[in-house]
């Protein structure tokens, strides 16, 4: 099964890349961030067209998710299981795509530190490790995958002391993220990259960021150990990045044997 996750940064304003990107990569499930559509705005049939059923849940103007799949949808829902109520942000959506639970993900980007998104933005990830701990199975094939806006590691970003009192690479943020791998996820990417430098999934437009990789690694997908362990072919496609209007992010491509 060919995995992948891409914020689009606007599926409208995408489209006419994101169409020709999936014919010629040809994932079996791919994950979508900030369509930044309505929920009746997705254009199902531009995907169809390639043989993919999708599930989207949007709200417009921002965030947005989807799970588009040539191998089947089961069991889709959006937003959390956890008893605390609705997500106030389209921010998540899940689907079993042949047997393998998925979700995609937009974790919010937390603004500035000590603002009251930031605050959100690690509640929300106290959520998403409820709900795996109530519905899913650690011991089971489970993918969160998407936008994390969390740098893990110093060598994540291109340089740390560019990001000094900015989020994406504050402790709690990072103490967040590694709460939710501690549920039983595997950062497929670094298993497969564990002392390489400079691979990042996403370039600020300004400054000329993508031509001087001053890039951040925020994409992720994570993946429950059964899953993890039969991760073969790991891919940033940096060509995405290139070109007329692409998205500022780099889809993430994961090869798992069936």
């Amino acid at each position: 099964m060919r995995l992948a996750t891409w914020n689009v940064n606007s599926l409208r304003a995408r489209l006419e890349r994101v169409v020709p990107w999936l014919a010629g990569v040809a994932p079996d499930v791919v994950c979508l961030q900030e369509t930044k559509l309505a929920g009746d705005d997705f254009p199902h049939r531009a995907f169809e067209a390639l043989g993919y059923d999708c599930v989207h849940h949007g709200e417009g103007r921002w965030n947005g998710v989807a799970i588009c799949s040539r191998l089947g949808l089961e069991d889709t829902a959006a937003g959390f299981a956890d008893g605390a109520g609705e997500d106030p942000d389209a921010r998540i959506v899940w689907a079993t795509c042949a047997g393998v639970r998925v979700a995609s993900v937009y974790v919010p980007n937390g603004r500035a530190v000590g603002h009251d998104h930031y605050r959100y933005k690690l509640a929300w990830f106290g959520r998403l490790r409820a709900h795996l701990e109530a519905v899913c199975d650690p011991a089971g094939d489970v993918v969160v995958a998407g936008d994390f806006n969390v740098a893990p590691e110093d060598r994540d970003v291109w340089a740390i002391e560019a990001f000094a009192e900015s989020t994406h690479v504050t402790q709690p943020e990072r103490e967040a993220w590694q709460a939710v791998c501690g549920w039983g996820l595997v950062d497929t990417f670094r298993r497969r990259y564990p002392g390489v430098d400079g691979l990042y999934t996403f370039w600020d437009y300004q400054a000329g960021r993508f031509h001087k990789r001053q890039g951040m690694r925020i994409d992720h997908v994570l993946a429950t150990e059964p899953l993890a362990a039969r991760a073969g072919g790991i891919v940033v496609d940096r060509n995405a990045r290139k070109g007329t209007k692409p998205s500022d992010h780099a889809p993430l491509v994961v090869d798992f044997a069936r």
